[in-house]
């Protein structure tokens, strides 16, 4: 009988892996990391389209290739926007690269009739400006003179007499120095500006004066009822309760006093009125 053979043996191989640490003290590189740096030549081509592209810039805003030729103004009436294009007057020619927004935001909003301006640049020649005009509440009267006068306090414009018949007037002392521009101080006429300002559209009656005398704020009706607001605060609270209580007047009577909201008073005598 032949002799049983004996089953081969597998063969074990051991794989030497490299330690880590061992490739770095050899020197040796991480495979694909040279591949991942740029080449001097690519350098030099990125940095050449840098410098091209800024020796480009410079270029443009120092020549009219993007000068301003044109200047659009947007939320503004006729008048009003024919004064802003004359104050931007001295922008045309600049380039749109090299133009100053703040400049053109602050000559614009020097503008007596404007309140906020904002800016465009329209590619390649215009220059698009953004209006909000400020809202007139009142015309001042000192004298035969008359202004126009918005809700924030500011003189927008001279008028003629007897213009805009439908705002209230605010009469303040013919020595009241009025600047077109500027804002009128709180006893002459900014505290009844600034009042009149809170009127809503909604307010049931017209109002014809507003004043403010000896700390007492005062609205004189189109229909000769004096309606008394008391010192300058809580005003559009003063002016809710008014505009419910002019619907439940006694007969006759001649001045509605709000100036403690919690207890309005009416009456036709003058002296019965209530102060808080």
């Amino acid at each position: 009988m032949a002799a049983k053979r004996r089953p081969r043996q597998a063969r074990a191989r051991a794989a030497a892996i490299p330690h880590p640490q061992g490739a770095q003290r050899t020197g040796a590189a991480a495979p694909g990391r040279s591949r991942l740096l740029p080449s001097r030549r690519s350098l030099a081509i990125g940095l050449a389209i840098v410098a091209a592209a800024g020796v480009a810039y410079v270029a443009a805003r120092e020549s009219s290739l993007f000068a301003v030729r044109t200047i659009e103004v947007v939320g503004a009436p006729p008048p009003l926007a024919a004064q802003v294009r004359t104050a931007l007057v001295p922008m045309l020619g600049t380039s749109l690269l090299a133009l100053d927004g703040s400049a053109v935001v602050r000559r614009v909003e020097a503008l007596p009739g404007v309140l906020s301006a904002g800016y465009d640049r329209s590619f390649p020649h215009g220059l698009r400006v953004v209006v909000v005009p400020e809202k007139p509440v009142a015309v001042l009267r000192r004298g035969p003179d008359s202004w126009l006068v918005s809700a924030r306090g500011r003189v927008v414009s001279a008028l003629p007499r007897g213009s805009d018949p439908a705002l209230p007037r605010i009469w303040v002392p013919t020595a009241t120095p009025v600047t077109p521009g500027g804002f009128l101080d709180p006893v002459h006429g900014g505290t009844a500006a600034h009042a009149l300002a809170l009127v809503a559209t909604r307010f049931p009656a017209r109002i014809g004066t507003a004043s403010f005398a000896k700390g007492e704020l005062t609205f004189r009706l189109r229909s000769g009822l004096e309606l008394r607001l008391g010192d300058p605060t809580d005003v559009r609270l003063k002016l809710a309760i008014a505009r419910r209580a002019l619907f439940a007047l006694p007969p006759g009577a001649t001045y509605l006093d709000v100036s403690v909201p919690r207890r309005p008073v009416a009456g036709a005598d003058p002296q019965l009125s209530t102060r808080g």
